[in-house]
């Protein structure tokens, strides 16, 4: 598998990170620039809503379809379409139930509209009153296989007690018929002008077969069976849908805005970015925002996963559809109604519950195979053993009406899409966005994980712990060079250094001609002198380090800590040298044993540590998590060197990060993770897998449940599969009915649909 989808997300992932420039890595660890954050781009091809990029420049309009419940649906839209003068590519999604369609300016949208309606299949567009149709549909589909369910027995009772008329238990039957295949009927018809054989066709052939030959009750059985049978599949895919759109119910519908010194209660989609609103204690807040006034505890669960709420207070960030504590709060908007990180959450969901995992993929082509060989070989059934043997005509047209039923890929084609899906959705639940079923299977079989350190196994906030000074050079004159380079640069060191200056009252001025030395630090001018800030290789490469120095900074690494060499550059007469040494630390993440002891339980074998700090200081936190490998001094493409040489050995492996430069090693790696992606647009776009929260404990469940999903489609698929062929045996040799053979199928789907939705009820082990 892992072949297969690199083959599949490689390029994408190289073309994302190969255009990233200016990698803004200070000093000697990795970056922490979340709002830069280009890691781990996903694979987009597949998704069922992102249309081909060759149709960039068209028009795109998009349709609500009513009844798409299964691969049929979408491959008879698409037939439908594709031929139409002027379209250029559709793209379907079950889970949403919309079509996306990219044409040129002479086609309308009632024209596709038509189209998809001589399908069977009714389109209206996107904003009308769709839902409200698809649930008037529901309830008729449910009603006639009521009836026809009503009829079946009623016409089964008379027949084997004769206490009515023969002509009544015939009656009965065609009223089966007729109530369990008036929605399919039309389908049928649709595939048959098409001379595109689906389940539908199949399953009315079989039917009016089984009439034809006087058969009539096992003809309205396999009716108002398949009638069962779709109807039990489309409540499935009905319930993963209300799962996604509970998320939409997360977000109120109004919110209260402030107008002058009153607040006015207005629809959410009309306050715009930059007005201010008001939070009630207790209410949900309705659009993400900045904490301008009052102070709170809020409960992020429905966006992060965390168990416990947050304090906020001015300053703070907050997210649509969290809920307020105690405290009222006044909070200005800076994303709209369609933009806050719900929104994106929802319609990423979307987007990647219509990507293909690999198992699906599979299951398409084996089902693309499956039914016609199995309508040739019933043919074949039908006509070799009368003409060969002179066998009755008649006994063997009903085998081959079995086989006809047997034909159906029901429950295989439903085996794979509702498990994702409810997998997905699960996680989604959690704080934990995977953006596609081919991830979600891949991060199952995960066997290996690298992670970064500063902002995934620290907390990412280091403050400086003390000043070093080399000859007697002041520490305030240290701390002030380096704050002036610092300044320019947005890296968690940085800000360290330059918040330190900053306490102290110490000014200093911002730095001129700053340039920044990837992976190993930054050099600038202050008061027309050359000075360089950096990480313990840079000093090397400067020639500018010492026995002393090494010393010291073996002292500062052995405790954990990172290290910034504040000095005169070489340049021209002047030969550079030390002015003195920060050292900076950061803490541990409290659950970071924790987490790696849960990843271990799950079955992954490795985890390394890939650092661009110092050895030392790599091999000490490393320690402290329990993390098997550490590798320091690592710049970004030795970061993938590693990534590469993790892949040879395990296959399937994973890379954690939090910031730009961890980009390549994400992308190299089978799936890229992002931590807390809650808070950054970027990372929430472009990771395959995005913690919403900094909770790396998270990762143990997203590999747990996608070891559960894979199991559960293994089962579902081998399931199905064997039962068909168990009846495709039966079938050939005499010993199954029609009835018989379709009450297996719709047996199956139930199965395979009820093992599936399992996964939405899932809890960490």
């Amino acid at each position: 598998m892992r072949a297969e989808l690199s083959n599949v997300t490689t390029i994408e992932k190289y073309n994302r990170t190969s255009q990233m420039v200016s990698l803004d890595q200070h000093h000697d660890h990795e970056p922490h620039c979340q709002n830069e954050h280009e890691c781990c781009a996903h694979d987009t091809s597949l998704a069922e809503t992102e249309l081909n990029p060759s149709t960039a420049g068209s028009t795109q309009t998009t349709l609500q379809v009513a009844g798409v419940d299964c691969a049929e649906e979408v491959s008879a839209i698409r037939r439908a379409l594709k031929p139409l003068t002027g379209v250029r590519d559709v793209k379907v999604n079950i889970m949403s139930g919309k079509a996306i369609i990219a044409h040129d300016e002479s086609v309308t949208p009632d024209l596709l509209i038509k189209a998809i309606g001589a399908t069977g299949i009714k389109a209206t567009r996107e904003g009308d009153k769709a839902s409200d149709d698809a649930q008037q549909r529901q309830k008729q589909r449910f009603v006639s296989v009521c009836v026809s369910g009503g009829f079946t027995l009623v016409g089964l009772l008379i027949q084997w007690t004769h206490f009515a008329p023969k002509s009544a238990a015939l009656s009965c039957f065609l009223g089966a018929i007729i109530s369990g295949g008036w929605f399919i009927a039309p389908k049928a018809i649709a595939a048959a002008r098409r001379f595109a054989p689906d389940m539908n066709l199949l399953m009315t052939i079989a039917v009016l077969g089984a009439a034809g030959i006087g058969e009539w009750s096992e003809g309205a059985a396999v009716a108002f069976l398949f009638a069962l049978s779709e109807l039990l599949e489309s409540f499935s895919v009905a319930r993963a849908r209300q799962a996604i759109q509970s998320l939409l119910k997360l977000s109120p519908e109004t919110a209260l805005l402030k107008n002058g010194n009153a607040f006015d209660e207005v629809p959410v989609e009309k306050v715009t970015v930059d007005e201010i609103i008001a939070v009630k204690s207790g209410a949900r807040i309705p659009l993400d925002g900045t904490v301008i006034s009052g102070a709170s505890s809020v409960d992020q669960a429905p966006i992060t996963g965390e168990s416990m709420p947050v304090g906020k207070k001015q300053g703070d960030q907050v997210f649509a559809g969290t809920i307020n504590g105690e405290g009222s709060l006044e909070v200005r908007v800076t994303k709209g109604y369609s933009d806050t990180t719900l929104a994106k959450i929802i319609h990423l969901v979307e987007e990647a519950q219509s990507q293909k995992a690999l198992s699906q993929r599979f299951v398409d082509v084996f089902a693309k195979y499956y039914t016609p060989s199995v309508m040739a070989l019933a043919l074949l059934v039908f006509l070799i053993p009368p003409i060969i043997a002179g066998a009755a005509w008649g006994i063997w047209f009903y085998r081959a009406l079995v086989l006809l039923v047997i034909a159906c890929p029901c429950a295989l084609v439903i085996s794979t899409p509702v498990s994702i899906v409810s997998g997905l959705t699960a996680m989604a639940r959690r704080g934990v966005l995977i953006k596609g079923g081919a991830f979600l299977e891949a991060i199952g079989q995960l066997k290996a994980l690298a992670v970064d350190k500063t902002g995934t196994i620290t907390e990412g906030r280091p403050r400086v712990t003390r000043v070093v000074p080399i000859n007697s050079t002041d520490e305030a004159e240290i701390a002030r060079v380096a704050a002036a380079i610092d300044t320019h640069s947005d890296h968690p060191l940085a800000q360290a250094v330059v918040k330190y200056a900053e306490e102290r009252g110490i000014d200093f001025p911002r730095s001129e001609n700053y340039q920044a030395h990837t992976g190993r630090g930054a050099e600038g001018e202050v008061g027309g002198h050359h000075y360089f800030v950096g990480n313990h290789r840079f000093t090397h490469e400067l020639a500018v380090c010492s026995e002393d120095i090494e010393k010291i900074l073996a002292d500062i690494e052995e405790q954990g800590q990172s290290v910034v060499i504040v000095g005169h550059k070489p340049h021209a007469d002047c030969a550079g040298e030390v002015l003195g040494v920060i050292a900076v630390g950061d803490t541990m993440r409290a659950n970071a044993q924790n987490a790696i002891r849960s990843l271990r339980a799950t079955g992954v074998q490795k985890v390394v540590m890939l650092s661009g700090d110092n050895q030392r200081t790599v091999n000490a936190i490393a320690q402290q998590a329990g993390i098997d490998e550490a590798h320091g001094d690592l710049l970004p493409d030795q970061k993938i060197e590693r990534v590469r040489t993790l892949l040879a050995e395990y296959k399937q492996v994973a890379m954690i990060g939090d910031g730009v430069n961890d980009a390549p090693a994400m992308a190299a790696a089978t799936i890229g993770i992002a931590m807390g992606a809650a808070g950054t647009d970027t990372a929430l776009e472009t990771a395959d897998i995005a913690l919403m929260n900094d909770d790396l404990s998270k990762v143990a469940e997203a590999v747990d449940l996608g070891r559960r999903t894979v199991h559960v489609i293994q089962f579902n698929i081998a399931f199905a599969i064997a039962i068909k062929l168990v009846f495709l045996v039966l079938a050939v040799a005499g010993y199954t009915s029609l009835w018989l053979a379709i009450a297996a199928d719709t047996g199956a789907t139930l199965i395979v649909i009820a093992n599936a939705l399992r996964l939405l009820r899932f809890e960490p082990t």
